[in-house]
């Protein structure tokens, strides 16, 4: 864990060697005001050798100064450095992200993961700009002070250095105690915003059913986990402190005690009375920065625990001679491919069929059936348990990734935009196409000449998800980003069951033209949209059922002729 933290100090490796240097000179310089001090007290004054008190003085000034520019270096850019190294591991965990399989998604809430990439790194950069910082200083400081008191008078220096093991036994012994809370606390607030982002992105489905009293309930749940778990890791905290503040404390009654006693016998003078008592009060400072460190650090170190365990998780990989494929004919078999999403249920069961070149194939049947699973194995979403999925007769995993999805389109019937504008959305179709590509894409999707009577045209902002615009509307710009991308292989899941007959018929128009030459498999149940598939094949939990096209199906007077009889009849009832 440590050295894996430790590598995110090399792009900044310059930086914190500075700061380093800064902290040892601000530490140095604290030393010396008792020495000068001592001086002062047992030569200077009772000599009357006043230039030298004055020199000292100037010195003393001189590195009190020099002081100001260390500290102002340690303050400024250690947090710059602390802030670079966060936004580096907020990169590469944004990055691991990107490529993790869809799998990690559906076991993980957006909030929580957003919680661990933000305010747990928010942590981890604090620790890693002061924990190192107040961990050197300490050191030089208490090594620096034990030495200078060891030459005063060394029985004494033993006995005020004495509390340090107890004060190391303390802080061992809460460790452990502190680690869990704080774990505990960074787990239960990322199901706070868990719970916040997935109350705020439905709060038009909160305020339709008028679930209010409802949403509050599950908010305050986590938020009251959150308060119990913060509750103990504040109690370890406060017998964490409490139990070094009375050690630290008693230290001052042990330094009087012994100091006067070694005064009264005449073993120190007064001047070295005072040292004493001065390096006490620089022994005290880095006792109360470990201590602080202590809480740092497993504040810290449980926030990059959770990063590690999202950079830990294995990434979708290409196979080892997996080949970049830049176009394909669009010919499909499946080789009797099983997928389930766990041990206790099959979702597929040995799927074997062919889809040719340039055709369009429909799958239907009731929820559950696994339609929409086999189209998310084509694109490699997921992985088949067994079997093989072929494109142009080569296994889909001799692709890359990135170049088996560039050769497919997907068209959802819950569509995502991203927040920005029109263009933008578009736009991520394909990154390298002209404006003039964009707008014929759009024209192509019968969406151009709406986006024109809109007061920014293509630069009107949409809201968070496409808000602002209809189900249609929506629904169109994401055919328009297909017909910018131009794949070969084309999946329509549902993408029409959600709009009404009138904007259905349009999209539908839309659909048909991008479905031209592309070989298209279209999921659906409306099955009034599919009566003009080349093949229908209906899919069950048993699997394939029936396959052929709409009239064979119908005179069949199967399962596709009775859900297409139901259909009809309830359309004219």
């Amino acid at each position: 864990m440590i050295k894996k933290f430790i590598q995110y100090y090399k792009p900044v490796k310059k930086v914190f060697i500075i700061d380093m240097i800064c902290a040892f000179a601000v530490s140095v310089c604290d030393l010396f005001y008792p020495m000068i001090t001592r001086k002062i007290i047992n030569v200077y004054v009772p000599n009357q050798q006043f230039q030298l008190l004055i020199t000292w003085l100037i010195v003393l000034a001189f590195l009190y100064i020099a002081k100001v520019g260390f500290n102002y270096y340690i303050t400024y850019y250690g947090h710059i450095m602390g802030v670079q190294m966060q936004s580096n591991m907020r990169r590469n965990v944004f990055d691991h992200l990107q490529d993790l399989p869809f799998v990690f998604f559906d076991d993980n809430k957006t909030g929580t993961l957003t919680s661990r990439i933000v305010n747990d790194l928010m942590e981890v950069s604090e620790l890693a700009h002061h924990g190192p910082e107040d961990l050197f200083i300490s050191l030089v400081m208490m090594i620096g002070s034990f030495i200078i008191l060891a030459t005063i008078n060394l029985p004494l220096a033993l006995i005020v250095f004495s509390i340090v093991p107890f004060l190391v036994f303390f802080a061992m012994k809460l460790r452990v105690k502190m680690s869990d809370t704080f774990m505990e606390t960074r787990v239960t607030i990322g199901e706070v915003n868990a719970t916040l982002e997935n109350s705020i992105t439905g709060i038009r489905v909160s305020k339709a059913f008028g679930n209010k009293e409802s949403e509050i309930k599950k908010f305050e749940k986590n938020n009251n986990m959150f308060q119990v778990a913060r509750a103990k890791a504040y109690k370890v905290m406060a017998q964490f402190h409490t139990g070094s503040s009375f050690i630290i404390d008693f230290l001052n009654i042990l330094v009087l005690g012994a100091g006067g006693i070694f005064f009264y016998k005449g073993y120190i003078n007064i001047g070295d009375f005072a040292a004493f008592i001065l390096y006490i009060g620089n022994f005290l400072n880095p006792i109360r920065k470990l201590i602080n460190f202590v809480e740092q650090y497993q504040s810290g170190i449980s926030g990059f625990k959770r990063f590690t365990e999202i950079m830990d998780q294995p990434l979708e990989v290409d196979e080892p001679n997996a080949v970049t494929v830049n176009s394909v004919k669009g010919e499909i078999d499946f080789d009797d491919v099983s997928f389930s999403y766990d041990e206790h249920k099959t979702i597929l069961d040995d799927i074997s069929f062919t889809i040719e070149q340039g055709k369009t194939v429909a799958l239907v049947g009731p929820s559950g059936g696994g339609k929409t699973t086999l189209c998310h194995l084509i694109p490699r979403f997921y992985e088949t348990e067994s079997g093989n999925i072929f494109i142009d007769g080569r296994n889909i995993k001799e692709f890359t990734l990135k170049s088996l999805r560039n050769n497919i389109g997907i068209v959802q019937q819950d569509v995502f935009l991203f927040t920005g504008t029109i263009y933008d959305n578009i736009h991520c179709g394909r990154f390298d196409a002209t404006e003039e590509e964009v707008m014929d894409a759009a024209k192509k999707a019968n969406i151009h000449d709406l986006i024109m009577t809109l007061p920014d045209g293509y630069n009107t902002y949409i809201g968070e998800r496409g808000v602002k615009l209809s189900g249609g509307q929506k629904q169109r710009i994401s055919i328009a980003r297909i017909f910018l991308k131009n794949p070969p292989i084309l999946i329509l899941d549902e993408a029409t069951s959600a709009l009404d007959n009138v904007t259905e018929l349009l999209i539908q128009q839309s659909l048909e033209e991008l479905s031209k030459g592309r070989t298209t498999i279209i999921v659906a149940h409306r099955l009034s949209t599919i009566k003009n598939a080349d093949e229908i094949i209906v899919i069950t939990n048993k699997g394939i059922e029936e396959k052929g096209n709409h009239e064979a199906l119908v005179a069949k007077e199967g399962i596709y002729a009775n859900l297409y009889n139901s259909q009809f009849k309830n359309i004219h009832s």
